[in-house]
């Protein structure tokens, strides 16, 4: 079974910007509450019990939100507010499965993962990237599912207009497993339209094999001179193992932009 998670928070935030001059992304609030608690909420759904949250020493507010034990006693004790008694419960559940590590360099999300090895305990981990919110279904719980019949690899997919592939890892089909299930030949981070070979696109949830970490320990740094998962991921399915793209039933959201942003609060709103 999947029981761990690892999250990667310590991403710049640049095109959020200037929100994210002073405030983490994750903690941006998504119709009233922080789209890193959306993420939270999908996994423990889904059978997780432990999460790895990799930030910066600039992003220690990440860490202060599930640490502001004071001042939730304090108003506790003034107020007896029932809502304020209910957010800290909730904050104290989370609290219990998080672990934090640190990548004080943005050297990629390749780099990001590697810094949890010495804590994965099974054959296989979650990972899932903050920005993108998949509503309407459980995603998590979706490819878990997938992973226990067919024990190996998973990765959400979805299909994206050709010419923004540059967005994302795109992969191409070996073989189909049935109509959302499907066995991957290969994978490259971010091609160029002419280079693509689908439109088939990565979204931000993974489910990993433990032997990633033999990959990523001396993976080359790719576009943007930046560690990327889909390259060490690439090299894995070039060897022979089996990866699938499994193609979610949920709404997806892309809360890194400015307008993604606006747009998955409006959608948030609406459930």
């Amino acid at each position: 079974m999947i029981k761990q998670a690892i999250i990667p928070l310590a991403g710049q935030g640049t095109r959020l910007l200037p929100l994210t001059s002073v405030f983490p992304k994750e903690l941006l609030p998504i119709n009233g509450k922080p789209g890193i608690e959306y993420i939270l909420d999908e996994c423990i759904d889904a059978g997780i019990n432990e999460f790895i949250f990799i930030i910066s020493k600039k992003k220690e507010m990440i860490k202060k939100y599930f640490y502001s034990d004071e001042l939730y006693k304090k108003i506790i004790k003034k107020k007896k507010d029932k809502r304020i008694i209910a957010e800290y419960k909730k904050i104290l559940k989370y609290r219990k499965m998080i672990k934090f590590v640190y990548q004080n360099r943005p050297n990629g999300t390749g780099d990001a993962v590697l810094k949890t090895k010495k804590f994965i305990k099974d054959d296989y981990f979650l990972m899932l990237l903050p920005d993108d919110l998949i509503i309407n279904k459980n995603c998590s719980k979706d490819m878990i599912l997938v992973h226990n019949k067919f024990k190996t690899a998973v990765m959400a997919s979805t299909k994206v207009n050709k010419k923004n592939v540059d967005r994302w890892g795109i992969y191409s089909v070996k073989s189909k497993i049935n109509k959302n299930n499907f066995y991957i030949k290969d994978v490259v981070e971010k091609p160029s339209k002419n280079n693509s070979p689908s439109n088939n696109a990565i979204i931000g949830r993974y489910i990993l094999p433990k032997k990633i970490f033999t990959k990523l320990i001396n993976q080359k740094k790719g576009k943007g001179g930046e560690i990327h998962i889909t390259d060490s991921i690439r090299r894995l399915i070039l060897e022979g193992n089996e990866f699938i793209g499994h193609e979610f039933k949920g709404k997806y959201l892309d809360c890194g932009t400015m307008s993604g942003y606006l747009k998955s609060s409006n959608e948030m709103s609406k459930l």
